[in-house]
């Protein structure tokens, strides 16, 4: 059986659009950028955790989204805060859900864990849900854990906001002084 004539451009284009769509990249911010982007950044405690679906006529059946509240402060300016933090994906059973390769893992986002979380306001996060959506989706969600120099936040590695572990109080006055000191235009 001979190739169509067309059998070899159209590979070769295939090759050339499978290349390009394999550099792209999710965007890495360091913490003065997720701290410029993001509203706010809370550390707290995970005290509810609700997964709603939403059909919508035009950006179809099936939205599955997560929404957390978290208790604690703001690390802006250290007030009380409790607020919903929500992302795309989720559980609502076993058999209801949608797995999401950007949201954070099932382990982060148990009721009881203490994380440090950056979020913006989004009018529209799909299916016309607007709130609070976790910034840079799984990469503005970081773990804690308590050690003898109090609690340390989990860096993430190169290319996230916080990439090494640094105690809660250091990421505290590191945003803190990036809030207060006047950003270039």
């Amino acid at each position: 059986m001979r190739p169509s004539p067309l059998a070899w451009p159209l590979t070769a284009a295939a090759v050339i659009v499978a290349a390009t769509l394999g550099t792209a990249q999710i965007e890495r911010l360091d913490l003065n950028q997720m701290v410029s982007k993001a509203d706010n950044a809370v550390f707290g405690t995970i005290t509810n955790k609700e997964v709603i679906r939403i059909d919508h006529p035009k950006d179809g059946p099936e939205l599955y989204f997560t929404t957390l509240t978290v208790e604690g402060h703001s690390l802006r300016n250290n007030e009380p805060l409790t607020v919903d933090v929500t992302f795309a994906g989720g559980f609502i059973d076993s058999e209801h859900g949608v797995h999401n390769s950007e949201a954070p893992v099932a382990d982060d986002v148990r009721v009881g864990n203490r994380i440090v979380a950056f979020y913006k306001w989004v009018d529209n996060m799909g299916g016309d849900l607007a709130g609070n959506s976790l910034y840079a989706a799984h990469g503005g969600l970081f773990r804690t854990i308590e050690t003898r120099q109090g609690t340390v936040v989990q860096g993430r590695g190169e290319g996230y906001a916080v990439s090494t572990n640094v105690t809660l109080a250091n990421l505290n006055q590191q945003i803190v002084t990036i809030v207060n000191t006047p950003q270039p235009k």
